[in-house]
């Protein structure tokens, strides 16, 4: 089996599509690499796999090999440069705990970021349907058994190399899917060799209604639940430092409490996760305050810095946040949630590794 060079397998799962599952395991492989793991992702999303887009590499394409197919490089073990002191992160963590002990005590100091100057980080790689196709917009319409035949094959004919954690990122509900992979690896893994999953929700009402369904396909099926993420709990405004709960906040703690499982922690909404991914810039933050300013000082100096956009057409700073070349992970260590994560991947660690 491909899998043979693979430690520890994690699921990522949820029973309710759009509470961020893709966004959750790129964060969780991106920080495990710079914890130093060599790390791959297996996308069987099948009908919307999002990981290629995420990831930078869909123009990339799977390379077929004697044996089976190659996963796709993201980026090699290297150690990365220094960041500079103004590109390091405003850890959004502090208005958000990132996780939770056993006990309920809170992790947050324990977790605070402690990267080192030159971190030395893991190679990622990743494998995904949408790697096969011929364009973005190429439709997948196909019944239950040729999906699960998919399913099977990317377990079965993946040429992994050797990886320290293998997150499979899955599509919504409990069906063909699901029940083709979980089949699979409890049947051709080795013994503990599927550390688990890692459930994911938002925290309104109605998608925890619908994961609490994932956390019993689970426990029918034999998976361990290794822990509960809130993904999109709150809103840090970058200008004013106001926290907002848009979709309400704590659903998810609650429901792992009900259940007994860890929760590992809340991600909250930030908008520079999205110039990271999809404009493939840097992410960059205002100083809480600076809009408000004193003295109406900080309205002055926006208002000059909209004087100055106008008479160069309307460029300026928004031409300075155009895509950045070099590694997604290394723009990663300035977004604000690579701090959250970091204590998220410390408490799953931990739990996997004992």
């Amino acid at each position: 089996m491909s899998l043979s060079n693979v430690k520890h397998i994690v699921l990522v799962l949820s029973g309710k599509g759009g509470v961020g599952k893709s966004s959750i395991t790129t964060q969780l492989a991106l920080s495990l690499s710079l914890a130093g793991k060599t790390v791959g992702i297996l996308d069987i999303d099948l009908t919307g796999p999002s990981i290629p887009r995420l990831l930078g590499l869909e123009s990339a394409r799977i390379t077929q090999a004697p044996g089976g197919w190659l996963p796709c490089l993201v980026h090699p073990a290297q150690t990365l440069p220094p960041l500079p002191p103004q590109l390091q992160t405003q850890p959004q963590n502090e208005t958000h705990p990132t996780s939770t002990t056993a006990n309920g005590r809170d992790t947050e100091e324990e977790d605070q970021p402690t990267e080192p100057l030159q971190p030395k980080i893991g190679a990622l790689h990743a494998l995904s349907l949408a790697l096969l196709l011929p364009s973005r917009s190429s439709a997948i319409i196909w019944r239950g058994p040729k999906k699960t035949a998919m399913v099977r094959q990317f377990l079965t004919d993946a040429l992994w190399p050797a990886l320290d954690y293998l997150l499979i990122d899955t599509p919504p509900g409990t069906s063909d899917e699901h029940i083709a992979l979980a089949e699979t690896l409890l049947a051709s893994s080795r013994q503990h060799q599927l550390a688990g999953a890692v459930i994911v929700t938002t925290p309104q009402a109605v998608a925890v209604s619908d994961v609490r369904k994932e956390v019993n396909f689970c426990r029918k099926v034999g998976v361990r639940v290794l822990g509960v993420v809130e993904n999109m709990s709150g809103f840090v405004c970058e200008c004013c430092g106001e926290e907002v709960s848009l979709f309400g906040k704590g659903g998810g703690e609650v429901m792992a409490g009900e259940f007994g499982v860890v929760f590992l922690g809340r991600v909250p909404v930030d908008a520079q996760w999205g110039v990271l991914v999809e404009e493939g810039g840097r992410p960059e933050y205002r100083e809480v305050g600076v809009v408000k300013g004193d003295g109406g000082m900080g309205d002055s100096e926006g208002e000059e810095e909209e004087e100055g956009r106008e008479e160069d057409g309307g460029e300026g700073i928004e031409e300075g946040r155009g895509k950045e070349e070099g590694l997604l992970v290394d723009r990663y260590r300035s977004c604000a949630l690579s701090g959250v994560f970091e204590g998220i991947t410390k408490h799953l660690v931990n739990i996997v590794e004992g």
